[in-house]
């Protein structure tokens, strides 16, 4: 005691550092709610532990490394490392495929003669990152539609991880001069390049604005007259509407806009018949369906005139 009858009590066991043996625990609930949802978790449980034992040998290793990539991802997009990882080792699903034997092992070209195998694969734009699974073939085919060599093209896939790309190419069709430049033109018109190989200097010509477009309506043009089509240097586009035939022995043909192989079908006619190519003639008009204007060279028309000029002196007429 004290001296004033009270108790001396020891002040170490109030500490802020003396041992707690307090723990809080929730409170169990009794609602209905709780209690089935309860039930439902456990019944999971049994079932996916029941699961686990009737799966086939390697299950489990299976599902324990895709809980591991999946569980990286996760962490890897977290830290801000997702894009990087993408950019190194493709998207993470095509990581899995190729894991699982999806990888992109072989790939067949077939097709070319003017291209190689290093220009298709690099417009395709496979890369390793590819699984054979998730490649998109259509990207693959557009791209390499974009090619202008390449007319069409075919992608396959053969699993589990084979690759076939079959290609048309655009060959050389035709010339087309812009400008005093020539290029190369394809089938479908497309440009595949500039003229420098003089073994395709032969090809049809086509000149003007457009004109490339163009191509086939005037190759479908000479050989629809395979007489006419050695005679013919050039096709010039006049207007976005209608063709002028350019002959190596600088004679014009006029075509009209509307049925032109009609007008063609003429002229052969007259070049048959009438032989219009011996005669001192610099050009024919057949742009109207009912009548053909020709036009003399200069020599001739002077020669013309004054043969005018002299019949209408000889009949007393003015000089």
């Amino acid at each position: 005691m004290d001296g004033r009858g009270r108790d001396l009590r020891s002040l170490r066991g109030a500490t802020a550092l003396a041992p707690s043996r307090y723990v809080y625990r929730a409170p169990v609930s009794s609602s209905p709610l709780f209690q089935k949802s309860k039930m439902v978790w456990t019944a999971t449980m049994v079932f996916l532990i029941g699961l686990a034992q009737r799966a086939p040998k390697g299950f489990g290793s299976s599902i324990t490394v895709a809980l591991f990539i999946g569980t990286a991802a996760f962490g890897l997009h977290r830290g801000g490392h997702l894009d990087a990882f993408v950019s190194v080792y493709g998207d993470p699903r095509s990581v899995i495929a190729r894991m699982v034997g999806f990888d992109i092992r072989s790939v067949t070209i077939s097709g070319l003669s003017g291209l190689n195998e290093q220009e298709v694969l690099t417009a395709a734009a496979i890369t390793p990152a590819e699984s054979l699974a998730f490649l998109d073939i259509d990207d693959v085919r557009k791209r390499l539609l974009d090619m202008p060599m390449v007319r069409d093209v075919a992608v396959r896939k053969f699993y589990p991880n084979a690759l076939s790309i079959g290609i048309v190419e655009n060959k050389p069709y035709g010339v087309w001069q812009l400008e005093g430049e020539l290029s190369i033109l394809g089938v479908d018109g497309r440009v595949i390049g500039p003229l420098n190989d003089a073994s395709y200097a032969s090809l049809p010509l086509v000149v003007g604005q457009g004109a490339g477009a163009r191509i086939g309506d005037f190759v479908a043009l000479l050989d629809a007259q395979p007489d006419l089509k050695p005679l013919i240097r050039a096709g010039i586009w006049v207007g976005d509407r209608r063709w002028t035939l350019k002959l190596f022995n600088g004679f014009d043909v006029y075509l009209p806009e509307d049925h032109p192989a009609d007008a063609m079908a003429r002229f052969a006619v007259m070049v048959r018949d009438h032989k219009v190519l011996d005669k001192d003639l610099v050009s024919v008009d057949l742009r109207q369906s009912d009548r053909v204007v020709l036009r003399l060279t200069e020599a001739a028309a002077t020669a013309r005139v004054e043969l005018l000029k002299a019949r209408a002196k000889a009949k007393g007429g003015p000089a």
